[in-house]
């Protein structure tokens, strides 16, 4: 299933974020994905307000069985996460589980390649 949009234009206000977490829950709920997408280009430059809200709407999704995966960070805000302890799923990374395309196993000399 494709999941849904969700863009995150700010700043965002704390009145908006009980909004903004329905509003995934809502989504998750219409869509039957696992994962709401939050694109995050519009939110202007990375603070621990914009570090608060994705933490709000991550437990909100997983409060719905879901996940938020987030669309065009910009690599400070990646890196703040990083600082706190946050880790979100990036579009365009391969998931944990998947090897990313184009590894290949190294072999022992003498053995065959599979």
């Amino acid at each position: 299933m494709t999941p849904a949009v969700l863009v995150l234009a700010g700043p965002v206000t704390r009145d908006e974020v009980t909004g903004l977490c329905e509003d995934v829950r809502a989504l998750l709920d219409a869509t039957g994905a696992g994962a709401v997408v939050c694109d995050v280009a519009g939110l202007g430059p990375p603070g621990l307000g914009v570090v608060d809200l994705l933490a709000r709407l991550q437990l909100a999704a997983r409060r719905a069985g879901g996940r938020i995966r987030l669309r065009d960070p910009d690599p400070a805000l990646h890196a703040l996460l990083d600082l706190v302890g946050l880790r979100f799923e990036m579009e365009g990374e391969p998931e944990q589980r998947e090897p990313p395309l184009g590894v290949e196993e190294e072999v022992e000399p003498g053995e065959p390649a599979l």
